[in-house]
């Protein structure tokens, strides 16, 4: 069951101009069986444990990467999970599952679906790229001895599709630009479909953040954010010198979903030694991130609440940007037509009622700029119902 917001359906109607995905097909994968899932600029997927909410975020990532260009391997480390249970192999002892997505934008909706063989090895077995009911770019495994897929691609002009080998260890529709020439409608009808697509699923950001590592000092380096947050000390540092206004708006989040007073939300380094950036610091150049209760005490992030760390992190991921967390962007396209998508698994784990409240109520105020999208995991989703502009799925086991 599926609850869209009027907010969100005035959103979808309208024709985005940065691509974003709307939809995640899981046609077989894992737990899921011809699942189809519309999604907004917030989507939160709701379920009790086994359900599917984290897979369906497994996949959506998976798709991102695969954007991105990564290999095959890489993406699915373990392929053999991600098949669905009871799914049997056939005359050749193959297994495999199906995943795919809608990225809508300037060329309307284009389809991207994809089917994997995980046993007895991991291969690319057919991809399909379509717009507009017409089939632009189609794969398939030819021959099991070779390592490749037989593509063919729209052309529309002399001969209605050219046809090439491409490797079965990688998606094709990101290595269109570097096949097809643009020379005819229909090779520029391809060229724009697959850009938007990557534009689409490149830039997302899987986040989780783990308390226990954001509880001590850390080096100062490059000031991205890790999936993990553990860095969250370094980035601060950065962050507070180089955007005062979004720093403030952190403290006022961190304020609303923090106990005791809050002033300010800072990193100083830590006393003795030459830090790696130059000036005093710790022995290795360390920099601690401390509340400052506006009392002269300042309290260290390592004293906090798991839920108030994982609280303090999402809002920090929600107010930044690509610039500043560790984001696969399509540098080619500029940020201005890139949308940020943040894939947060157990978006309420340790939050209490306040703090789940006022983080969604945060993304909901950022989504709505179209900047960023964010697409969560959470056990129940009643507490948000009264938000505008989320879409809420719900998964039954």
């Amino acid at each position: 069951m599926t609850a869209l917001s009027p907010g969100s359906r005035a959103q979808a109607e309208a024709r985005p101009d940065r691509p974003s995905v709307v939809e995640l097909r899981l046609t077989a994968f894992a737990a899921h069986r011809r699942a189809g899932f519309p999604l907004g600029p917030l989507s939160l997927f709701a379920g009790p444990s086994g359900s599917g909410k984290s897979s369906a975020l497994r996949a959506y990532e998976a798709l991102a990467r695969l954007g991105g260009g990564a290999e095959l391997e890489e993406v699915f480390p373990d392929p053999v999970a991600c098949v669905p249970e009871r799914a049997r192999p056939d005359a050749q002892r193959r297994r495999g599952f199906r995943i795919g997505c809608t990225a809508d934008g300037p060329e309307g909706p284009v389809r991207l679906d994809v089917a994997v063989q995980a046993e007895p090895e991991l291969r690319i077995v057919g991809e399909r790229l379509t717009a507009g009911g017409l089939t632009l770019l189609e794969t398939a495994l030819r021959d099991p001895g070779r390592r490749s897929v037989q593509a063919a691609w729209h052309t529309a002009g002399s001969s209605p599709v050219t046809r090439a080998p491409l490797p079965d260890d990688r998606l094709g529709t990101p290595l269109l630009p570097l096949r097809v020439a643009g020379k005819t409608d229909g090779q520029r009808q391809v060229l724009a479909a697959a850009e938007q697509m990557v534009v689409a699923l490149r830039s997302v950001f899987a986040c989780d953040p783990l308390p226990r590592s954001m509880r001590t000092a850390v080096p100062l380096g490059a000031g991205r954010l890790l999936r993990g947050c553990g860095n969250l000390a370094e980035v601060l540092w950065r962050t507070r010198s180089e955007c005062g206004r979004r720093h403030g708006l952190l403290v006022d989040a961190v304020r609303a979903g923090c106990a005791g007073p809050v002033r300010d939300l800072l990193a100083e380094r830590q006393p003795g030694g030459i830090g790696r950036m130059g000036g005093v610091g710790g022995t290795d150049g360390t920099v601690q991130a401390l509340l400052d209760r506006g009392d002269g005490l300042r309290t260290p992030l390592g004293r906090l609440g798991d839920g108030e760390l994982r609280y303090l992190a999402l809002s920090l991921v929600l107010l930044t940007g690509p610039g500043v967390l560790e984001v696969d962007t399509a540098g080619e396209v500029p940020a201005a037509l890139q949308t940020l998508t943040v894939l947060a698994d157990g978006f309420d784990r340790d939050l209490d009622v306040r703090q789940r409240e006022g983080l969604v109520r945060l993304a909901a105020r950022m989504c709505e700029r179209g900047h960023i999208r964010l697409v969560g995991a959470v056990s129940d989703a009643s507490w948000a119902a009264g938000v505008g502009g989320v879409t809420v799925v719900d998964l039954e086991p």
